[in-house]
């Protein structure tokens, strides 16, 4: 634990310093947020009740995660690892002296809101944040710590010259264009490119190289020198030794080149790929060693082909104890939608609430069946998933999701299968916080006092195994063939054979690209809001009552249209662009309850004062299953089909157009922000050897709590 020190130097150096903040010199929009709550992500229960080969299983696997931290840092931004290194050292220096007031405890919410999204943009919105003390404080802890500001930080990328102009422009530099993710040729920020990388660019390599090479892009970042793409490869070896990429330059239309150079993030590589290796002493079975085997090619050489074996390994390794999931996964942050973000997981599963999952794998096709589209526009034969529940162990990303349906390889998904999961310690943290709930009535308020949790655990069943588990794209295959009837395709929405399908080496993401994310969070949340009034799932779920069952669906599309309105915190009004993909998504969604539906008044937002300061949400419960579920099945059928039969241009013209945020919509945002309430921060537990015996080490709730548990992690 951190001790607060009274002492002569912290009294010297600090005192008259409770005015030094920020809250009055920048936006308040991109100001560290106050008062999070903090929440340890416990797991102790579960990870008592395994063997000592399980722990030393999960502990190898925790170690391969948290190796991978200072790659998600870097795909942040470029100076966040430097801050990473930064912080530490002024806590090694500080040695436990530390000032009180609050310019400090607003330096110590930036370090927690930083180490919790493992970079200085949000990893729910892709906005930048800064501390809410000033320059001068935190160049003043620097000197209380002993570090000499003008010395250069030692992390190769950092675009700073010294520790003060880290801080001072990578720390505090904020405006309309870098606070957001995206292209450096639009001038917003992006550190899987280096140089002006473009969306022409990445057009271009995603076609001319990555497609025609069949080579997947995941592991890989974009360095542009003048006509020169370099695309570093992340691997333990330095140079080249896979043979399905080539060892020349590439030559692209343009007149530029491609030049594969292996090596990026190496260290970390060879670290992830020693603690793998650990941890293959200890599986469970052949397969996870196989698997483990995959993995650690992957990492090696930087073989994408190796990672995708890895995960139909994965697939087939059904219900495991210790659930793991490794590598550069989600493709949300990279602005073209097609290079991912490490992630990694190491879980437990939780026996008796995966039970309650199971008899909706079981009857999964029977529900897919109702689902508003030809059967042509799906798989020939549903494969019931494995479903589990997890208690999450270590989670190495930027940021947590409540539920994950992975792998996102389509052929894997289509030939072998997937996997959903449902974060149980993750849901209930979320769900189980006692957080005003926000325009809504007195009387909604009750019904989400009581359902809302239920509600949202029956949705994120849905949305990740209905939701993206359903579906097939119209595919050319690689020996010419098509999974479809080509001569006589299905109908589309005009009622005539759709005319277009994924060409050999299209992907959905590499077809749709940045809009890939956001598009399918959407169809899989529809999905999730179509079927949640169907009664026989609900009694799956363990509702019987009627008026259960009303409740858990009017709180499931009143959930749905309060984030809707929310959603707008993560619009950038200056650029009319999207921060995150699933706020997107359900900000269409909401625009559909409030304008595309055949009675006005099914949805409303409603008002009387003229700053929206008593706005709320009016939902007629009467209509959701008449009214609302017209207008979602309107909705699903034009999104599944628009993505099945690969129609990029109707398809992004039309979710572009019902997720623009209209001028009588936008004037809501404030009200929004004057409102949001800061997001949950998680500290994870570390495990650690105690003689020959792995034991978890858990923390306190505090900024210091996520603070002590990355000094004493190894990364």
């Amino acid at each position: 634990m951190f001790q607060r020190s009274t002492g002569v130097i912290a009294r010297l150096c600090f005192r008259n310093l409770n005015s030094r903040t920020l809250s009055t010199m920048v936006n308040k929009t991109y100001l560290a947020d106050h008062k999070a709550p903090m929440i340890m992500l416990s797991a102790k229960d579960f990870f008592a009740q395994l063997t000592g080969e399980e722990k030393l299983y999960a502990h190898y696997m925790s170690k391969a995660s948290h190796a991978g931290s200072r790659v998600i840092l870097r795909q942040v931004s470029h100076e966040s690892e430097s801050i990473f290194d930064l912080v530490l050292q002024i806590h090694g220096g500080l040695k436990g002296k530390y000032p009180s007031g609050e310019p400090f405890e607003f330096y110590m919410e930036y370090v927690a809101q930083f180490l919790s999204n493992l970079g200085n943009y949000k990893s729910f919105g892709d906005l930048k944040f800064v501390p809410r003390c000033s320059t001068d404080f935190f160049l003043d802890l620097l000197k209380l710590a002993n570090i000499d500001k003008t010395v250069k930080p030692v992390t190769a990328s950092c675009p700073y010259g010294t520790w003060e102009e880290l801080v001072r422009k990578g720390v505090y530099d904020v405006d309309d264009k870098s606070a957001l993710l995206g292209f450096p040729s639009e001038g917003h920020h992006s550190s899987y490119y280096f140089g002006d990388v473009s969306p022409a660019d990445m057009r271009l390599i995603k076609d001319e190289v990555f497609a025609k090479l069949k080579i997947l892009p995941e592991n890989t970042r974009v360095r542009k020198n003048n006509n020169t793409f370099e695309i570093l490869v992340a691997s333990e070896a330095t140079s080249n030794t896979v043979s399905r990429y080539p060892d020349e330059p590439v030559s692209l239309s343009n007149g530029s080149q491609a030049i594969f150079k292996f090596g990026d993030h190496s260290r970390e590589m060879a670290n992830i790929a020693h603690y793998l290796e650990k941890a293959r002493g200890h599986a469970a079975n052949e397969t996870q060693e196989k698997m483990l085997g995959q993995y650690i090619d992957h990492f090696k050489s930087g073989s994408s082909n190796a990672h995708k074996e890895s995960q139909k390994l994965w697939v087939k390794d059904l219900s495991p104890v210790i659930e793991t999931n490794i590598g550069f996964i989600e493709t949300y942050r990279e602005p073209s939608g097609i290079i991912g973000e490490f992630e990694s997981l190491v879980a437990i599963t939780n026996k008796k609430r995966t039970e309650k999952f199971s008899k909706m794998v079981q009857n999964a096709g029977k529900f897919i069946s109702l689902l508003p589209w030809d059967s042509a526009f799906e798989k020939p034969k549903f494969q019931p998933p494995d479903f589990t529940s997890l208690e999450v162990l270590t989670f190495a990303g930027s940021g947590i999701p409540v539920g994950i349906n992975i792998p996102n390889y389509d052929d894997v998904r289509l030939n072998v299968g997937f996997k959903n999961v449902s974060l149980g310690n993750i849901l209930s943290s979320s769900l189980g916080s006692k957080t005003p709930i926000t325009f809504v009535s007195d009387d909604d308020r009750q019904v989400l006092d009581k359902y809302q949790s239920d509600s949202f655990e029956v949705q994120v069943g849905i949305h990740e195994l209905l939701g993206h588990g359903s579906g097939r794209l119209l595919s050319e295959l690689e020996d010419g063939t098509f999974n479809f009837d080509k001569e006589h395709p299905p109908l589309g929405l005009d009622g005539k054979p759709v005319s277009t399908f994924y060409r050999k080496g299209e992907t959905w993401g590499s077809k749709f690209g940045q809009l890939a994310g956001a598009f399918e969070e959407c169809r899989a949340e529809v999905i999730a809001m179509y079927l949640i009034t169907n009664r026989e799932l609900l009694e799956i779920f363990g509702f019987k009552t009627k008026e259960d069952q009303d409740n858990i669906i009017y709180a499931g599309f009143l959930q749905m249209a309060r984030a809707g309105l929310l959603s707008l915190e993560f619009w950038d009004p200056s650029t009319a662009k999207w921060g995150q993909p699933h706020m997107q998504a359900r900000f269409s969604i909401m625009k559909t309850f409030l304008k595309h539906t055949s009675d006005d008044k099914f949805f409303e937002l409603l008002h009387t004062k003229d700053d929206f300061s008593d706005l709320r949400l009016k939902l007629d419960r009467s209509k959701i299953e008449t009214v609302g579920h017209a207008a979602l099945k309107d909705y699903l059928t034009h999104l599944h089909i628009y993505k099945s039969s690969g129609d990029v241009d109707a398809g992004s013209k039309y979710f572009i157009d019902r997720s623009t945020v209209d001028p009588d919509l936008a004037q809501y945002r404030q009200i929004v922000l004057d409102k949001k309430l800061p997001r949950r921060q998680f500290i994870q537990a570390n495990t650690v050897f105690e003689g020959k015996e792995v034991t978890l080490k858990e923390y306190d709730n505090t900024p210091e709590g996520i603070l002590n548990s990355f000094l004493e992690r190894e990364v």
